[in-house]
C-alpha cells in the first residue's frame, strides 16, 4: 500500500495539465469516483488495524494534493481562456449594433391599399381555400365540361382517389365568390384577395403562382354603370385623378356582358412606350354582369337579383403602380429590391 501511496503521489506531482484535455484526463485518472484514488481507498479495508489510521491519513494527504492541483490548474485555464477572447482594442462601452428591420412585401402594401380602398366604399373582405374542388372553380361558374372556356387557364390537378371528386390548385379567386353567394343573402358587397396558380412557364410576364383581387356586388337593380362607377373610383384612388379608364369588349364565361378594363400608361403618361406597345393604354383587369346561370347555381334568384363581378392581378397593379418591369422580382427575396419599399406606407 505504502509503494501504490508513493507512486501515484509521483505521478500526480509530474503530471503534464498544459491542456484543458489533459485536466480532464487528470481528473478522470485521479480525482474521479472510479479514478486511482477511489481504488486505494476501497483497499484500505485489507490493511492491518494497527497501520490503517496512518495509511488513512497519507490517503487524504494524496487526495487533497491531487484536487488542489486540479482546482488551480483549472482556474489559470479559464482565466487564460477569458483573456485570450477580450480585444485590448475594443471598446465594450458602445452601443450595441441594432437588428436589420424587415420590409412589407411590395405585393402587400399594394394588397393592403386595394382593400382600403375598396373598405371606404363598403366591401368586405372574403378568403377561400387554395385547393378547390372542380364544381367551385369551373362548374359553377360557367365551364361546363369539356367546354373550349376551360382551355383559357391552364390547371395544375391535384391527385384524386377514384371516385372522389377532381381537384384542383384554383386557377383565379372567383370561386370564393360562388361560396360568398351560397351562404349569404343579396346585398352583397365582398372582394377576394389570394394567391392563385396556372401552369405557365415562369417569365419576366407571367408566373405560375400570382395573385389576384376581385370585386363582387349583388343586389337588386344592379347595372353595368354602377361597375363602371366603381372602377373609376378605385383607380382614381388607386393610381390618381388624372389616370383614365376605358373599357373593352370581351368574353368571361362567369359574365355577360364582359370587358377588359385599360388605364392610362403610367409609365408614357399615355403618349406611347415600349410597356404599352405605343398605345397609351395598359389592360388591369377584367369585368362583366354576373351571369343569371351563375346566380342560379349558387342559390340566388337571377329574376330579383343582378350583379357585376371584376378582378385584377396584384402583380399587375404593382408594376405598374412602381413601375417593375420583371415580374420574377416579387418571388426571388432578393433584397437589395425588398429594400426600396422600406420608405413606402
Amino acid at each position: 500500500m505504502q509503494e501504490n501511496i508513493s507512486r501515484l503521489r509521483a505521478e500526480i506531482e509530474a503530471y503534464d495539465l498544459s491542456t484543458p484535455e489533459q485536466l480532464d484526463q487528470f481528473r478522470i485518472a485521479y480525482t474521479g469516483r472510479k479514478g486511482q484514488l477511489a481504488d486505494l481507498f476501497d483497499q484500505l479495508k485489507t490493511v492491518p488495524q494497527e497501520q490503517r489510521r496512518a495509511v488513512g491519513q497519507e490517503l487524504n494527504q494524496l487526495k487533497q494534493l491531487a484536487q488542489s492541483r486540479f482546482d488551480e490548474r483549472r482556474q489559470e485555464l479559464e482565466a487564460s481562456a477569458a483573456n485570450t477572447l477580450a480585444d485590448p482594442t475594443f471598446d465594450y462601452t458602445l452601443p450595441t449594433v441594432p437588428n436589420a428591420l424587415g420590409t412589407r412585401h411590395p405585393l402587400s402594401i399594394v394588397r393592403e391599399e386595394i382593400v382600403r380602398v375598396l373598405a371606404r366604399i363598403g366591401f368586405n373582405v372574403a378568403e377561400g381555400p387554395e385547393i378547390e374542388d372542380d364544381w367551385h372553380n369551373f362548374t359553377a361558374l360557367n365551364f361546363p365540361e369539356n367546354h373550349p372556356a376551360r382551355d383559357m387557364q391552364d390547371t395544375f390537378f391535384v391527385r384524386r382517389t377514384p371516385g372522389e371528386p377532381e381537384w384542383v390548385l384554383r386557377t383565379h379567386t372567383s370561386p370564393v365568390q360562388v361560396r360568398v353567394m351560397q351562404t349569404q343573402k343579396p346585398p352583397i358587397r365582398s372582394i377576394m384577395p389570394g394567391r392563385v396558380y396556372r401552369n405557365e412557364a415562369i417569365s419576366a410576364r407571367a408566373h405560375m403562382m400570382f395573385h389576384q383581387v376581385e370585386a363582387l356586388f349583388v343586389d337588386e337593380n344592379v347595372s353595368f354603370a354602377d361597375l363602371k362607377q366603381t372602377v373609376y373610383y378605385f383607380v382614381q384612388e388607386l393610381f390618381g385623378a388624372d389616370v383614365q379608364v376605358r373599357f373593352r369588349p370581351s368574353f368571361f364565361p362567369f359574365t355577360e356582358p364582359s370587358a377588359e378594363i385599360d388605364i392610362t400608361c403610367l409609365i408614357c403618361k399615355g403618349k406611347g412606350c415600349n410597356i404599352c406597345k405605343g398605345s397609351g393604354w395598359v389592360e388591369i383587369g377584367g369585368c362583366g354582369m354576373v351571369d343569371p346561370a351563375v346566380l342560379e347555381q349558387s342559390g340566388i334568384d337571377p329574376e330579383r337579383y343582378s350583379g357585376y363581378a371584376w378582378g385584377m392581378g396584384i402583380e399587375r397593379i404593382a408594376m405598374l403602380k412602381y413601375q417593375i418591369k420583371d415580374l420574377r422580382l416579387f418571388t426571388e427575396n432578393d433584397m437589395r429590391f425588398l429594400r426600396q419599399f422600406e420608405s413606402v406606407q
